[in-house]
């Protein structure tokens, strides 16, 4: 079963077209990786899963996206249910400037039933969500201090456990490690390929060793066409379009 589908997606800023009848399907459960040369729509196309690309009254967009069976673009679909479904994940760590614990249980103070939010269910919550994302060793003796005295790596985990109590079906990462360090790019990766069959995780990377190393399927894109699709092992060692071959050889990019 495929988690996202696009069928003959365009999006436009204002008269600039940014992506070019993408069609793509992402497979639910596992990690996909959006590769090509800075400018070529992987961020565009990431950004059109959750309609956070709405937010700027410049675009517009044609064709269909498919989540989970059913297209976003349906006058029945509330953005902000949508969100809490398709969770992102940014470039930059972007903790709210509240406590550790606030940040966790946030989305669920706004959009969980009372019995859901007692402190007994809110304290269960922020134990599992800083358990899943690699956290919880680090800060179970200082929740009720504030996000934005944690270390870089350890914002960035926190950014994800902020997801999780919604339980999101699909995951968004722009370019999660970034702004990382080697070892805390290494203990993110490690998160993501412990979500495999538990997430869908559509991941934008400039990194050509990282998609090879999380990714199941690789999408390679240029001038915001989709050029391939297909396992990562495939788009890397046995290319289909040249244009592949020679970006993931170091040629151009």
């Amino acid at each position: 079963m495929n988690a996202i589908e696009t069928r003959g997606l365009n999006l436009w800023y204002g008269d600039f077209q940014a992506l070019r009848d993408v069609t793509l399907s992402v497979e639910q459960g596992a990690v996909t990786a959006l590769i090509g040369p800075s400018g070529c729509g992987k961020t565009t196309l990431l950004r059109c899963c959750n309609r956070i690309n709405e937010r700027n009254p410049a675009v517009r967009t044609t064709g269909e996206i498919r989540i989970l069976d059913k297209n976003i673009y349906d006058p029945d679909v509330s953005p902000l249910e949508l969100r809490k479904a398709v969770g992102m994940v940014f470039q930059r760590p972007n903790p709210l400037p509240v406590s550790i614990y606030e940040n966790v249980v946030f989305g669920l103070r706004l959009h969980a039933p009372p019995e859901a939010r007692t402190r007994a269910a809110l304290d269960l919550a922020v134990e599992k969500a800083l358990t899943e994302a690699g956290l919880w060793e680090d800060v179970k003796d200082k929740l009720g201090e504030t996000a934005t005295s944690l270390q870089l790596e350890q914002r960035q985990k926190l950014c994800i456990a902020r997801l999780l109590p919604l339980q999101p079906d699909i995951l968004l990462m722009d370019e999660p490690c970034a702004a990382l360090d080697v070892t805390a790019t290494e203990n993110i990766e490690q998160l993501i390929r412990g979500w495999q069959g538990a997430y869908t995780t559509l991941i934008v990377t400039h990194n050509m060793a990282q998609a090879r190393r999380v990714s199941d399927r690789s999408v390679f894109m240029l001038s915001g066409e989709l050029v391939e699709l297909g396992s990562t092992q495939q788009v890397f060692d046995e290319p289909k379009d040249p244009r592949t071959a020679d970006y993931v050889a170091g040629r151009y990019g």
